[in-house]
């Protein structure tokens, strides 16, 4: 077996009397697309900062790529990369300018960029516009290939799908698991609860700093779910039936045999009904992320 790509064990970050995360203790596996989850300040970005050599932890330790955040930081530099939620283009530079720019500061040969805009699909006469004139998908598209120059081996992502339109969420999402294919190791903080669970091989709750569920997405929905079917007859009667009970077993089998079921849809729970139970609304009552 491989060594995982990110290990957290018993993680701490103080600023003064706030404990921003509390004993935090995970593993990401190589190519895996891992998703953190939690209200605002839940200490989302904090644990990014940390495993990304932005800030120190108080406590516990953390590596990636079996490199010590704190002793090896210059190490793992050069084989990581960080998309930021603000998207900090250089709007007066053009699309395949702001690529080549950050080629030279990785010593990477500039046909990366043009390989890496054709990639994002941002080739043509997209490369040509000027960055600040592209759209907000356009623009998270080229931070992701900025993100890629270096060929990293780890991609931070915050919030990747904020503010995007469907159709570049989808395109966006589609980029996210290519990667993961190939190999590439991504760690993600979202909002998004469609993000994590249409990406995500698995998710994690984070809330005051703590860990509070950690699995794949569809066995946190079993949890929330019920063991219940909502069926819809040729006559356009719906009914909601027990899977556990032997009556509406029977009654469902001679609907079957009577050829009079349409569709059957199981009643299964969402992320937000699961972080819901464990973690609460926010502040604002609302399952805000």
């Amino acid at each position: 077996m491989t060594e995982p790509a990110i290990v957290v064990e018993g993680l701490e970050k103080r600023y003064g009397e706030v404990e921003a995360v509390a004993g935090l203790s995970l593993t990401v596996a190589e190519g895996e697309i891992f998703g953190l989850l939690g209200h605002n300040g839940a200490g989302k970005t904090t644990t990014v900062r940390i495993l990304t050599g932005r800030t120190r932890p108080s406590g516990g330790r953390a590596s990636v790529l079996g490199l010590d955040v704190v002793r090896d930081r210059n190490r793992i530099k050069p084989l990581i990369n960080l998309v930021f939620e603000e998207q900090n283009v250089y709007p007066r530079m053009t699309g395949a300018e702001n690529l080549r720019f950050f080629a030279q500061l990785y010593g990477v040969d500039e046909d990366r960029a043009s390989e890496l805009l054709e990639l994002v699909g941002l080739g043509g006469d997209a490369a040509g516009r000027r960055a600040g004139d592209y759209s907000t998908g356009m623009k998270q598209r080229l931070l992701i290939a900025r993100a890629l120059v270096n060929r990293p081996r780890v991609l931070f992502l915050d919030e990747p799908t904020r503010g995007l339109d469907p159709a570049s969420a989808r395109r966006l999402r589609g980029l996210i698991a290519s990667l993961s294919s190939e190999g590439t190791t991504i760690f993600m903080t979202t909002h998004d609860l469609e993000d994590a669970d249409a990406l995500c091989h698995r998710v994690g709750f984070l809330t005051a700093g703590r860990l509070v569920a950690l699995d794949t997405p569809r066995e946190l929905k079993l949890r929330a779910g019920e063991r219940t079917v909502r069926v819809l007859l040729a006559d356009r009667s719906e009914h909601s039936l027990s899977l556990d009970d032997r009556a509406d077993a029977g009654r469902l089998a001679a609907w079957m045999a009577a050829g009079q079921v349409l569709t059957v849809h199981s009643q299964e729970g969402t992320l937000a009904d699961v972080f819901v139970s464990l973690a609460g609304e926010s502040d604002e009552g609302e399952v805000r992320l």
